[in-house]
């Protein structure tokens, strides 16, 4: 097995390598590849040095089986060829092919049989606050369809990138200092503040990223599930957290829907209220499970549930999603 990552000197290409690391991934060779200021960086990786090459319209990808990536749509769209030409599977972190028809995008707990077919030997690993919100959805879907969702989510400066974070935490040290904070990577000031705004707007008022949730939602699932989202950064490090009402065919019981969490596939149940125990970033962050509490009735509906969700968006939202994709296809036998 030939791994190859592509965009490793990011934010999603460092938890490549850790959660490749923590899950002891079989593979016998690994190859890193960024852009050409990355090119030259060493990386550890289980005790041994990794050069990154620079990423080329070349035969590198000759003997790669699997090739993660995240270096950006662009780069991706313009590779997808040159890494998939000798058959290597890419699973894709950008959003260039999440839509396509002829590309599965995949979340393994909900969808993993997608995978099996790929006609342009690509998988989209799905977007970081859809990824948590499906996983949740799924256990409930097993006990009736859902017909409408509506979700706010509470994304984590990370969801970003590395330099969003810094970004974060310089401007708390500058505003400590009494210093003008840096404002460079997001539209206002992150500090002690929320932005009612992640990813450009659309001309229905709505987000780039709540539209994702909306369409791949609907995608993953295959479903006519509604989606209304709205979508706000927070001064969070890492870890997106999300409030979610979901309206179902026939009426569930709160006992049923921690039923349904409890034994459901990467979730892990957190929902003692008179504990004060539910989930919350700080404490989720570098885990692998979406954590779901809060559980409880919608009162204005009958047919109605809301929940809480907080996951790690760079974790599950990202690089242990992928691999999980790659862990599936080996276990089936269908890597090339």
């Amino acid at each position: 097995m030939k791994v190859a990552i592509v965009g490793v000197s990011g934010a999603v290409g460092q938890e490549f390598l850790r959660v490749l690391d923590e899950r002891n991934f079989p593979m016998d060779e690994l190859v890193l590849f960024g852009s050409s200021r990355s090119a030259g960086r060493v990386y550890n990786f289980r005790g041994k040095q990794y050069t990154v090459k620079e990423l080329k319209h070349n035969d590198d990808f000759k003997d790669i089986d699997i090739a993660f990536t995240s270096a950006g749509g662009g780069t991706s769209i313009e590779f997808a060829e040159t890494i998939t030409k000798y058959g290597a599977v890419m699973i894709d972190n950008s959003s260039a092919f999440r839509m396509d028809n002829d590309v599965p995008l995949v979340v393994p707990e909900v969808n993993a049989e997608d995978a099996l077919v790929r006609p342009r030997g690509i998988i989209a690993n799905p977007n970081c606050t859809t990824i948590q919100m499906v996983v949740a959805l799924k256990a409930i879907e097993n006990i009736s369809h859902i017909k409408r969702v509506h979700v706010s989510t509470y994304q984590a400066a990370s969801g970003a990138g590395a330099t969003a974070m810094a970004e974060l935490i310089k401007q708390y040290e500058q505003i400590l200092k009494g210093e003008e904070p840096t404002v460079e990577k997001f539209a206002y000031q992150l500090a002690y503040n929320l932005i009612p705004q992640v990813d450009a707007f659309t001309d229905n008022g709505y987000t780039k990223e709540e539209m994702k949730m909306y369409n791949e939602t609907r995608k993953i699932m295959h479903s006519d599930i509604e989606v209304s989202a709205t979508c706000i950064r927070v001064p969070v490090m890492r870890a997106h957290s999300e409030a979610t009402w979901v309206e179902t065919e026939r009426p569930i019981s709160v006992e049923e829907a921690r039923e349904a969490f409890s034994t459901a596939d990467g979730i892990i149940l957190q929902d003692e209220p008179s504990k004060k125990d539910y989930p919350m970033p700080l404490f989720v962050a570098d885990k692998e499970p979406v954590y779901v509490g809060r559980i409880r009735k919608d009162i204005s509906n009958p047919n109605g549930l809301t929940f809480w969700t907080v996951s790690d968006q760079i974790k599950k939202g990202a690089a242990l999603n992928a691999v999980q994709i790659a862990e599936y296809l080996i276990k089936v036998g269908n890597v090339k």
